[in-house]
């Protein structure tokens, strides 16, 4: 099957390299034409065959915007444009709108996998029609992992990018869980050896998963984690999954915190905790650190 892809960095192109190895036509644009296989979004679309279907892997917001727009001006009535960068929920129905004007089909997806995905596989989460969704399908089963996990037709326009959401709010969450008993083992008197312990969880734990691996594969690079800084930022999913929670009245007492530690990381000396710190001196006398 023909494919159009557009944004060939981490994620793309290692999806254009997956893809082509089972056996896909791939014609991947970026604006860095060193690695494109095509000059512009005109000389792609002329490229593929019609109908054609057109993936953008760009960054969410105005450049994905602007990107399906273009799109729009290049393709044709019968044509299929995904998009599988983490848009937010809410911009899809309206996209899938605009395009039906033009008769050209939107599908969103939501996609896993990070850099390892070109090795074992990415997870998939589609909003869309079903009909577009079966068209795609022989793309889908080349990402995905093999077997019989890996991939959902979540629902109607919006529902890929929502599911990919609460997905990334979960991630906060695992992540942050392992990072405080990582913490809590680093500080112990009773721990001689931090990394072994993690190590140690990997099979026959009930904690045992891929972040966990990730974890014990950092602390092989480095054992103290020296050349990190405690900072972490966050790009719009643990938010948008907080938000959610609010607007149904759902107590996501984890995700949330997970998020608002990430805000904290940010902060070299917390506003938040000198004013803690003032009324634990003010009320009980208790010792400050000037």
């Amino acid at each position: 099957m023909q494919l159009g892809l557009i944004g060939l960095g981490r994620m793309g192109g290692n999806m254009r390299e997956r893809l082509r190895a089972a056996g896909h036509e791939v014609v991947g644009y970026d604006q860095n034409l060193e690695v494109s296989d095509a000059a512009s979004l005109s000389e792609l679309a002329g490229k593929l065959a019609a109908p054609r279907v057109v993936w953008t892997m760009v960054p969410s917001g105005k450049i994905t915007e602007d990107t399906i727009n273009q799109l729009a001006e290049v393709l044709e009535a019968g044509d299929i444009i995904i998009d599988g960068g983490n848009s937010k929920f809410t911009d899809d129905a309206p996209r899938a709108e605009r395009l039906k004007v033009k008769g050209i089909h939107y599908l969103d997806v939501g996609v896993s996998g990070g850099v390892w995905g070109i090795k074992n596989g990415y997870a998939l989460m589609v909003g869309g029609d079903a009909p577009q969704v079966e068209h795609c399908k022989p793309i889908f089963e080349a990402l995905k992992p093999a077997g019989e996990f890996g991939f959902a037709h979540a629902g109607t326009h919006g529902a890929g990018h929502y599911a990919k959401m609460v997905h990334n709010g979960i991630e906060y969450g695992l992540m942050h869980a392992y990072a405080e008993g990582y913490e809590i083992l680093k500080a112990s008197e009773y721990i001689n050896d931090v990394p072994a312990v993690i190590k140690s969880w990997r099979e026959g734990s009930v904690v045992k998963s891929w972040l966990l691996d990730l974890l014990d594969r950092a602390l092989d690079e480095d054992p103290e984690l020296d050349a990190l800084k405690g900072y972490a930022d966050d790009t719009g999913e643990g938010r948008w999954t907080v938000d959610e929670a609010v607007r149904l009245a759902v107590p996501a007492h984890v995700i949330a915190a997970s998020l608002f530690a990430r805000f904290q990381s940010r902060q070299d000396d917390s506003p938040a905790m000198k004013a803690v710190a003032a009324l634990r001196q003010q009320f009980g006398g208790h010792a400050v650190k000037r």
